[in-house]
C-alpha cells in the first residue's frame, strides 16, 4: 500500500492501483473509516462507522 497525506490525515491505497491514479482510497481512524476517488482527493467522501464497514467487507468479500 502506498499513502498520501491531506493536513494531517493518511490516505492509504493498494500497491495495485493502475498508473493513471484510478483507485479508491481509505482512511481509517477508530471512529471511522472514510472512502474517496483518488482522482477527487478534495472532494466528496463517503465516511463509514466502524461496525457499518466490517458489514460491508462481510458482504464483498464471498
Amino acid at each position: 500500500m502506498t499513502s498520501g497525506t491531506n493536513g494531517n490525515e493518511v490516505w492509504v491505497r493498494s500497491s495495485r492501483c493502475s498508473p493513471n491514479n484510478n483507485c479508491v482510497e481509505l482512511r481509517l481512524s477508530p471512529e471511522s473509516v472514510r472512502v474517496r476517488d483518488s482522482k477527487a482527493g478534495e472532494g466528496p467522501q463517503l465516511a463509514f462507522d466502524q461496525s457499518s464497514w466490517r458489514a460491508f467487507l462481510t458482504v464483498a468479500i464471498r
